[in-house]
């Protein structure tokens, strides 16, 4: 019981300055929205759908580099660490080249924009002219994310979290700069939005590599100077490592916003109460989304110094912290669900469809918190393949499907609107669990030489 407890409190020291970071970036978004509608509607909708793009792009580039984290961790616990600053270089070169393609992608989102049905050309231009602007800080975040996930991958947690708060700290002043046209600066509007966001990710770049340079914990992690070209064996195993992560990250974003556009049509409060509730339930996943960050590196460590006893402690210990930590989440939700609703608006039934699908969220919080924690344990296991197998299977081949039927039809029940799709996100959710869970067995369940061969690839 000993062991436990010391590993949840190893645990805890790690996953807090993540929780801090994840809340510093989440205020950012929060920032962007509220200044963008200080100026004016359309330019909130504008930053909005900009975002709804955004976001499924630049999550791909970020889960491909959360290879890094096992990588970093097992070569650490293993005594490797002369290995490392290869790895590193070599992540840098995968950025570059992802943040070429996401740029790419990004600068042609204007036909997509312009495809949506029934949408003002004013409103499209400007959420094109946001996108335009953001997609110059795409290198800057993900050059920031290889050099976050090197911290991270030695323990250092701390580090990511003052970088977040200097983000959300510059974000402020900047922003206002460039939407409003202060100092001399153009007055951008929900552009200028773009503009703070893209300068803020060069400048947490710039922060953390100086941070990395001048840490005497990782004076001998430094590669000799001069040019040191591509790795492409090392680039391809850390891409075979991370797509899998990345390919889950897409399908978990695009299926919330494929249910978004299919609310839509349902009317004002369904899509109100749905927007409230999905929002809040995101800021509580920012919990167990942190904690499976610093199972990765528990796991991916003891891995590396050669203990699978110690690799399966650090894995159930944080799979009963995400738990005792959910049903707490899980509890708030339910007593506060009307006060939380009232905080984003006074409408009785968008207020009353808010507090009824926080209900349904309460009773997901246990199974989402299991499977984010769960894939952190296969992450730090190597084994990336089986979270996009089991990702898609849950939420595409499971939830979505269910979440329509129960919501738009009436081949089970009565069409229940919104909250049908809720409950597809519980059987989705529940179901990613499971598969967690018991690919998390199988493997435990492994000759120890394996599981050793498999983390040290």
């Amino acid at each position: 019981m000993q062991k436990y407890i010391v590993e949840a409190r190893q645990l805890l020291a790690l996953a807090i300055p993540v929780i801090l970071a994840q809340i510093a970036q989440t205020s950012m978004g929060f920032v962007d929205t509220v200044m963008a509608g200080g100026y004016s509607a359309t330019d909130m909708a504008a930053v909005a759908i900009g975002t709804s793009i955004w976001l499924p792009a630049i999550l791909f580039g970020h889960g491909l580099l959360m290879a890094l984290t096992p990588t970093v961790a097992q070569l650490n616990g293993s005594g490797r660490r002369e290995r490392i600053a290869h790895q590193i270089r070599q992540g840098f070169w995968l950025a570059g080249i992802v943040s070429a393609l996401i740029m790419i992608v990004l600068w042609n989102a204007g036909y997509i924009i312009h495809a949506m049905k029934n949408i003002d050309p004013q409103l499209a231009d400007k959420a094109v002219g946001y996108l335009r602007a953001l997609l110059w800080g795409v290198p800057g975040y993900l050059f920031f994310q290889v050099a976050r996930n090197q911290c991270e991958g030695l323990a250092k947690t701390k580090p990511g979290m003052v970088m977040g708060f200097i983000g959300l700290l510059v974000n402020i002043p900047v922003n206002y700069i460039f939407i409003y046209g202060h100092l001399g600066m153009p007055e951008l509007g929900g552009v200028g939005c773009g503009v703070a966001t893209a300068a803020v990710y060069w400048v947490m770049f710039f922060s953390m590599i100086s941070y990395v340079k001048k840490s005497r914990s990782m004076r001998d992690l430094k590669l000799p100077k001069g040019f040191i070209k591509p790795d492409w064996k090392v680039m391809y195993r850390l891409t075979q490592l991370g797509l899998p992560i990345a390919l889950a990250l897409f399908f978990e974003v695009t299926l919330f916003a494929v249910v978004a556009l299919l609310v839509a049509p349902l009317g004002i409060i369904d899509v109100a109460g749905h927007q409230i509730a999905l929002n809040f339930s995101s800021l509580m996943f920012v919990l167990p989304m942190s904690l499976s960050a610093a199972v990765t590196i528990r796991v991916g460590f003891r891995l590396g110094q050669g203990s699978t006893l110690d690799a399966q402690t650090a894995a159930w210990t944080g799979i009963c912290v995400g738990m005792c930590m959910a049903m707490l989440t899980a509890i708030f939700t339910v007593v506060m669900r009307e006060h939380i609703a009232l905080l984003y608006n006074s409408n009785p039934e968008v207020v009353a469809l808010a507090a009824h699908l926080m209900l349904l969220a309460a009773v997901y919080q246990l199974s989402d918190s299991v499977q984010v924690i769960g894939s952190g344990v296969l992450r730090g296991y190597k084994d990336t393949r089986s979270i996009f197998f089991i990702t898609f299977i849950a939420y595409w081949v499971l939830g979505l499907p269910s979440g329509y039927i129960l919501a738009l039809t009436d081949w089970v029940v009565e069409p229940m609107g919104p909250a049908g799709f809720w409950i597809g996100f519980i059987i989705g959710l529940t179901s990613a669990a499971v598969m967690m869970m018991l690919r998390m067995r199988w493997l435990q369940r492994q000759p120890s030489i394996t599981i050793l061969q498999r983390a040290a690839r």
